[in-house]
């Protein structure tokens, strides 16, 4: 640790690093609570993501229409042999979000709530003797030919991305498993007479993928087609090539493109015990099986603020804890189920197949979009979830038919 006269470098009460969904959100709700927040952001980046986000989001973070660029009704499942399994959305309907435009107004949103939000590229940490701890980066957009910019701060949000540098410099074990995703963003004029700009397609294939899996996402004019792999040397490029062709999406011009990284579990610490606290990606907050993060990056978003601002508030440390605690005890049991779920039906073709004969089943689809809306495992139905168990048992032993209804 170091000294350093207190008035030396502008004060906040928080640096939030990293203006994504988990970053915006922590930052509005630390504004929202009177504090002095300061967010900052890489200028330009965009996250590969299909762009789901579910009606809990939309209602828990007054979400308004115009953001949403689709409205889905329908999810098609595809297998390995090209068997389809349409799911309706009874009730309601999934937003789809465009990140290039979202995570932009969201950090507007922030701003306009009180935060300030500046463009530059983080640095370094430097804890102080007070308690408090500078933040270096870079103004602007690039490394080339600038001074640190420093600032002082009570507490640092990283939710700064799947490779997190402010994990890297303060909270140990921040290491976690990734699928490495991209997607390529094209427009819809000349796609195929089977695309349904109201339905998401999954495809579940190991051509596509050999370990995840890859989408087809409406939004609006355009769509979202991708795939993601933990499996080094997998290419990710000409997987997406096959996929546009095999959705009829090969003579549609491409926008743009973007590839990433994304954790799949949860990190085991949050916080450094001291002042600062991981969020969105950076906590490894993505659900495994589907991917989701948007949903799971707001909500811990908001709890890594709640528990920034009691940390303020009461200067104990233990404050920190708090936000992985209350994350974990709402959402855990879904990450851990879905987890399960990954690591058995993914490890090959002839499982997949079988995945997708499960969800031909009534039971299993309306337990699983009443669970994905709700963003919780269900319980009102114990029945469906005996009836289901048992389905599972006849699949994987092979007493249904991969297809059978």
């Amino acid at each position: 640790m170091t000294r350093a006269s207190a008035s030396a470098h502008e004060t906040f009460d928080a640096v939030v690093v990293g203006g994504g969904p988990a970053g915006a959100t922590a930052a509005q709700t630390l504004a929202e609570a009177g504090r002095a927040v300061l967010l900052l952001d890489r200028d330009g980046r965009v996250k590969p993501c299909g762009g789901a986000i579910p009606p809990r989001l939309i209602q828990q973070f007054d979400i308004p229409d115009d953001q949403l660029v689709a409205h889905i009704t329908c999810a098609r499942i595809v297998s390995p042999t090209a068997h389809k399994v349409d799911i309706p959305i009874k009730g309601g309907f999934v937003g789809m979000v465009d990140r290039g435009t979202f995570d932009d107004w969201l950090r507007e949103r922030a701003r306009a709530t009180g935060a300030e939000r500046r463009t530059g590229i983080f640095h370094k940490l430097e804890p102080q003797d007070d308690g408090t701890t500078l933040v270096h980066f870079h103004p602007g957009s690039s490394h080339t030919n600038r001074e640190d910019a420093v600032v002082r701060a009570r507490a640092v949000i990283g939710a700064d991305g799947a490779r997190s540098e402010v994990a890297r410099q303060a909270v140990p074990e921040h290491e976690t498993p990734f699928v490495f995703a991209y997607h390529e963003i094209a427009s819809t004029e000349g796609a195929g007479a089977d695309y349904d700009g109201a339905r998401c397609d999954v495809y579940y294939d190991g051509k596509l993928s050999p370990d995840f899996y890859g989408w087809v996402f409406p939004h609006g004019d355009k769509v979202s087609i991708g795939t993601g792999t933990a499996h080094k040397g997998f290419s990710l490029r000409d997987a997406v090539g096959g996929l546009r062709r095999a959705a009829g999406l090969e003579d549609c011009e491409t926008v743009r493109h973007e590839g990433a990284p994304i954790p799949l579990k949860p990190l085991p610490r949050w916080d450094d015990r001291r002042n600062v606290l991981l969020a969105g990606d950076a906590a490894g907050v993505v659900a495994p099986a589907s991917g989701e993060g948007i949903f799971y990056a707001m909500t811990g978003g908001r709890l890594a603020g709640e528990a920034v601002d009691a940390f303020c508030h009461t200067s104990d440390v233990r404050e920190l804890a708090q936000a992985r605690k209350r994350f974990m005890r709402s959402h855990g049991g879904v990450f851990w189920m879905l987890g399960l779920m990954q690591r058995y039906w993914y490890t090959d073709d002839a499982r997949r197949e079988r995945f997708v004969a499960i969800c031909r089943d009534v039971d299993v689809q309306e337990l699983t979009f009443d669970a994905y809306m709700n963003k919780e495992l269900v319980k009102a139905r114990p029945l469906a979830h005996v009836r289901i168990f048992f389905k599972n048992i006849a699949h994987l032993t092979g007493m249904v038919p991969a297809h059978a209804a």
